[in-house]
Formats: C-alpha cells, sequence, structure tokens
C-alpha cells in the first residue's frame, strides 16, 4: 500500500534521513522505531506531504506522490493523528469527528451554506454513517454529545483516532498513539488500532516509544537510528536482533564499561 524508497533528507548540513526505504502491506500494521532523534517523525512528516526530501520517493498504492501537497495526499486515500492532541474545543466529539469527512462530501459552498436539501441529506447521512461505524467500533457512543475539552485525555486520543478514520483512509499514521497514557489506556487503544486493521482492512503506519504495545500488535517492524534503518522484521526477529539491542541500550553498556575502566 506504501512504499517509501531511499528517502534523504537534511536540514541544512544536518541529515535527519539517510537512505530510508520503508513498505507497509496492505491490511497491515507496520511500526517504526528508534531511540529519540532516530528520524522517525522526520519521516512521517515525508510520508504526510511536510517535508519535501531532497531525493528517493513515496508511492502510495502505486502512485508516486512524493511532489504532492498534504492536502492531495488526504484526497487520495492517506490520514494522519498528531503525538500533540489537536481537536477543536468547544465543539462536541460528533463535530469534531465530522470535519474528517470533508474529503468525502460532495457538496459545494453555495449549497451548504444555503443549507440546501442536499446538503442536508448528505450530512444527516454522515452523522449516522460515523454514529455506526465510527464511534461504535470506538466506543465513543456514549461521549458523542460531550465537548471535547471535558473529556479524559485517553478518550480525546481516541476523537482524533476516530476523526482520521472517518475519511476512509486506505492508510492510516499513527504518531505515538498511545504516548502519555496509561496503562489501562495503552491496552484499550492497541485493541482499538487491531480493531481498525481487522475490522476495516486499513494499512497502519505507527511511531511508537512503547514497546509492549509495539511488539503486541505490528506485524512488522522498521528500525531507525540516527536517520538509517538498521533493521526490519517481525516482532520475533526485532527482538532478538544485536543491531537494535545495541541502538537502545548501546549507550548504557559504554557508560557502564567506561566506568569500570
Amino acid at each position: 500500500m506504501l512504499t517509501v524508497e531511499d528517502v534523504q533528507l537534511s536540514f541544512g548540513g544536518v541529515k535527519a534521513l539517510s537512505g530510508v526505504s520503508v513498505e507497509a502491506a496492505k491490511g497491515r500494521i507496520t511500526a517504526v522505531i528508534g531511540p529519540n532523534g532516530a528520524g522517525k517523525t522526520s519521516l512521517f512528516n515525508v510520508i504526510s506531504g511536510f517535508y519535501k526530501p531532497q531525493s528517493g520517493r513515496v508511492v502510495l498504492d502505486g502512485e508516486d506522490i512524493t511532489r504532492l501537497k498534504p492536502h492531495a495526499r488526504a484526497y487520495r486515500g492517506m490520514s494522519r493523528t498528531f503525538q500533540n492532541i489537536a481537536l477543536f474545543s468547544g465543539m462536541t466529539v460528533l463535530d469534531n469527528v465530522k470535519l474528517g469527512a470533508h474529503t468525502r462530501l460532495t457538496g459545494g459552498v453555495l449549497s451548504s451554506g444555503l443549507r440546501l436539501p442536499s446538503s442536508r441529506r448528505e450530512e444527516a447521512e454522515l452523522d449516522a454513517e460515523i454514529r455506526r461505524d465510527v464511534l461504535g467500533m470506538l466506543e465513543l457512543d456514549r461521549v458523542q454529545n460531550s465537548h471535547v475539552e471535558d473529556l479524559p485525555y485517553g478518550l480525546q486520543k481516541r476523537v482524533e483516532l476516530a476523526r482520521a478514520l472517518v475519511m476512509r483512509p486506505k492508510i492510516l499514521l499513527l504518531d505515538e498513539p498511545v504516548a502519555g497514557m496509561n496503562r489501562e489506556e495503552k491496552r484499550e487503544m492497541g485493541r482499538f488500532v487491531t480493531d481498525v486493521r481487522d475490522r476495516l482492512n486499513t494499512t497502519v503506519l505507527l511511531i511508537e516509544h512503547d514497546m509492549g504495545m509495539v511488539m503486541g500488535i505490528s506485524d512488522h517492524i522498521v528500525v531507525l537510528s540516527f536517520g538509517k534503518p538498521i533493521a526490519s522484521g517481525t516482532p520475533e526477529r526485532i527482538r532478538q536482533d544485536p543491531d537494535v539491542i545495541k541502538a537502545y541500550l548501546g549507550g548504557a553498556e559504554d557508560a557502564a564499561d567506561d566506568k569500570a575502566a
């Protein structure tokens, strides 16, 4: 579904990504992991169109989208959540989620502004679909009329997931979906992400630091270190890869060796 080929990204003399290649198979969950500063968010920003790489390309469902702007990628079936919550306070859960469906609506500015029958009918059908297929699956139906700022953090993150899903994306990019959550909230979010894959057959690409969640739900894992790919494979393979162990633990081991010397 998504292929990133040999992407190079630099900011001045600093190389953020050096020859990074990633494949996200259709209907699978692919995780990108690595220490802080490894280039994970830079990679997501290249994929979603916020950064333009110096070389390499991004291919979505067979189409080269490397030079397309973010909104054009959204119309082609790419949606994304962000590490920091970006909901609209003062609006209900349902209204926040509905904003994610703008790529699917056919009514123009005139018909929507004048509330013509065709526009009202389309919005009513969208409301019903969101309540049935998205809010119900993510167990948000009981809070759909609540203002998002009144919800606990874990539910707000779930609303962001719902807003991304209502686009019916071909691929869903999740940037640290369980950051800041407690153990129970992480468990629930992991279950919802696997439901998205299993029930909607949505391809998922995620960045996450919580290794318990990554190892528990991912079909494939790519590991970055200092902007370079160092390993890829199944969770079982990644768990035992010496380069991955060194990337995560090498600093502590080196410090211990220096102290012993």
